[in-house]
């Protein structure tokens, strides 16, 4: 059974690129769904338009990108994806009787923890994570906003309430990042975390001072 992972439009698409590419490390199926805002996102922070009739060839190129911009920094199989349009509330996702594992939402805007929150199911990401609220299945929610105010807050206690796992875009750096992309990757290994895929992403913490600092 493949993950759901959605991709909205707040600022955050290398979190995105990097949750991908390690579900497909691992042997995971994934059933993409980008949001119309979220393609603006993508065109802004990598210059890379994300077009229906060529999805396979612009995702190759996304994750084939690192954090800092550099194409051909990673060689992803795209084997295991399947890729829904985000008006399509007929495909497979809008469905509870679809077999899926959970819903991984990377990065999460405001504006799709509201609708998620509120159950508007205005596009297939919102449908497909009232579903797996409803299916009783993992939803991970990686918000990425700042500040945040009472109302998001409010929405995000409502999803913590319904069995959603709220986990913050906040990079921490006990694991000794030395470049943005292990940054990145720490923020996607702690949405693998919450969803309990394994993955190599970053240096766990073994409770000794310093193991984060850089070798000389």
């Amino acid at each position: 059974m493949p993950w759901i992972v959605g991709v909205s439009g707040a600022s955050g698409t290398p979190y995105a690129a990097a949750v991908l590419r390690a579900l497909l490390d691992a042997g995971e199926d994934v059933d993409l769904v980008v949001s119309r805002a979220s393609r603006l996102t993508l065109l802004d922070e990598t210059g890379i338009s994300f077009r229906d009739a060529h999805w396979r060839e612009d995702l190759g190129d996304w994750l084939a990108r690192g954090a800092d911009g550099k194409p051909d920094s990673f060689a992803p199989d795209l084997g295991g994806v399947r890729y829904w349009n985000a008006g399509d509330l007929a495909a497979g996702p809008s469905s509870g009787s679809y077999p899926v594992k959970g819903m991984l939402i990377v990065p999460a805007s405001t504006a799709c923890v509201a609708g998620v929150a509120l159950g508007l199911s205005k596009d297939l990401l919102q449908r497909a994570a009232s579903v797996t609220l409803k299916e009783r299945r993992p939803l991970v929610v990686a918000v990425r906003e700042t500040p945040l105010n009472g109302q998001t807050l409010r929405q995000l206690v409502a999803l913590d309430d319904a069995g959603a796992s709220v986990v913050p875009a906040s990079p921490a750096f006990y694991a000794g990042a030395t470049h943005i992309q292990d940054l990145v990757d720490f923020v996607a290994g702690r949405v693998l975390d919450a969803a309990g895929v394994e993955h190599g992403l970053y240096r766990r913490w073994k409770g000794e001072l310093g193991g984060g600092a850089r070798d000389e």
